[in-house]
């Protein structure tokens, strides 16, 4: 593995299970969430203060911008507008509102300002998952039969989309549409990581197309090729780091996030950083994540 050319931990406090990472330039702030402890965390990445810490009325898995003032948070019954001024939140639209054992993982807004977002059993039992694309309140179902749906992502030009199902290890691609952030083929499997260490989790795609993936369970970051091939591989200081975003004034940071769920006593004691939230320089410099589109 490659050593990082810095690592510094942005918040010391420990997440379950910490995800859904996004960066707001304007203001310089890191934000992230802990799914099953219901938390939202805001941290000015510049700043020496703690993160600030929103207790939410409901289980988040993923943070998006819309604009200045408001928010989307992928939620485990649908999807949220919440105020950033005053913590508000209200719901956009219901998602599988027929099943209530499920909840919203990884997602990602396309270029176009649409929204990938991943669903999954609590327990994640087998083929309980799916993703569906969001434009404004308008829900499709795009893939069905997953269990842990993850890295979500785009390329830059929007072309391109990626996701995973951690349970099985396999990284797949898609065409898109660039206007709309739709499939218009079929998809292929970009890299197979099928009994390799770890779990294929979160993914954030850098301005030079390398697709950046955390990798569950075996502290590290990788980076794919738009051609399929692993060609980095980087170290961090926690054992299950689960997403990655790009952050900082000239993105050249990834801003991750990680989680303590399934470990024991023995596991955290020997993995001390155990759900911290990291900024890391890997060397790249990432994209801007779009803004959600209320009106599709």
């Amino acid at each position: 593995m490659r050593p990082p050319h810095d690592i510094r931990i942005l918040s010391q406090v420990r997440c379950h299970l910490g995800e859904g990472p996004s960066y707001d330039p304007r203001t310089g702030t890191a934000w992230w969430v802990d799914i099953l402890e219901a938390r939202l965390f805001e941290k000015p990445i510049a700043s020496a203060q703690k993160a600030l810490v929103h207790v939410l009325p409901v289980q988040v898995s993923d943070v998006a911008a819309i604009d200045g003032a408001h928010q989307l948070l992928s939620a485990e019954d649908g999807l949220y507008v919440r105020s950033i001024r005053d913590g508000d939140i209200r719901m956009l639209c219901p998602l599988e509102e027929d099943l209530l054992d499920n909840r919203s993982n990884d997602g990602r807004v396309h270029p176009s300002g649409a929204l990938w977002i991943g669903t999954m059993d609590r327990d994640a039992t087998k083929g309980r998952g799916s993703i569906y694309h969001v434009a404004g309140t308008k829900v499709h179902r795009l893939f069905g039969g997953l269990t842990i749906p993850n890295g979500i992502s785009f390329s830059p030009d929007g072309a391109t989309g990626y996701f995973v199902d951690t349970d099985v290890g396999v990284l797949h691609r898609v065409p898109l549409d660039p206007r709309t952030g739709l499939p218009r083929g079929p998809v292929a499997i970009h890299f197979d990581h099928r009994g390799g260490e770890g779990a294929i989790d979160g993914a954030a795609v850098d301005a030079e197309g390398l697709i950046w993936t955390a990798r569950f369970g075996a502290g590290c970051l990788d980076a794919y090729s738009p051609a399929g091939e692993r060609v980095r591989t980087v170290s961090v200081p926690m054992r299950q780091p689960t997403c990655p975003t790009f952050a900082g004034r000239d993105l050249d940071r990834l801003l991750v996030t990680s989680a303590y769920e399934g470990m024991d006593a023995a596991d955290r004691a020997e993995d001390p950083e155990h759900g911290r939230t990291i900024l890391i320089d890997v060397g790249a410099r990432g994209l801007l994540e779009p803004a959600f589109r209320l009106c599709a």
